[in-house]
């Protein structure tokens, strides 16, 4: 009886598993496969790739606040002139948004490492539209602008840097990863 017993209840689990393959459930889990581009697997293959894409997010985190920042000003140092009626009362105002911004950051811009500086510079344009050196001539003058773009070039930058979604995707992924648009 016992055997008769087993021999049933593992005839009924056999047919059952049989069953529940063939028939598919309408709740039934499916896992994505996504193909990834030829590069993105040859950088990965890469044993130094992870190191220096964890030195890319940390260099993104620690830059992307003061880049977020240039363009909330940017944009309200944009309203704010078109608001001020004489030329004088312009540079005025621009005199002081400048000491203004240089005493709340220098200290913190001072300490950027040169990678952070560059990713800097690349996410000012990816904030205003506006490379650096264009935004120093625009507001400071041609001469400041040489002045620190001379600086920018002894440390292998350049203000004129932009931007591009598509060459840097890196970026862009790391962005939208931290949450920002």
């Amino acid at each position: 009886m016992n055997k008769l017993l087993v021999f049933l209840i593992a005839l009924i689990g056999t047919v059952h598993t049989a069953w529940s393959q063939t028939q598919p459930t309408p709740k039934q889990d499916t896992i994505k496969v996504y193909t990834l581009p030829a590069f993105i697997v040859e950088a990965q293959k890469d044993p130094e790739y992870e190191k220096r894409y964890q030195k890319l997010v940390r260099d993104v985190k620690k830059a992307l606040p003061y880049a977020k920042m240039a363009g909330f000003r940017f944009q309200l140092m944009e309203q704010n002139l078109a608001l001020l009626p004489t030329e004088k009362a312009k540079k005025e105002y621009l005199k002081r948004t400048e000491e203004a911004i240089k005493e709340q950051f220098m200290d913190d811009l001072v300490n950027l490492t040169v990678s952070q500086g560059k990713i800097l510079i690349k996410l000012i344009h990816r904030e205003t539209g506006k490379d650096t050196y264009s935004l120093l001539k625009d507001y400071r003058g041609n001469f400041t602008a040489l002045y620190w773009q001379g600086l920018a070039k002894v440390f292998s930058a350049d203000l004129k840097n932009e931007y591009n979604p598509v060459e840097d995707w890196q970026i862009e992924q790391i962005i939208q990863s931290l949450g920002f648009e």
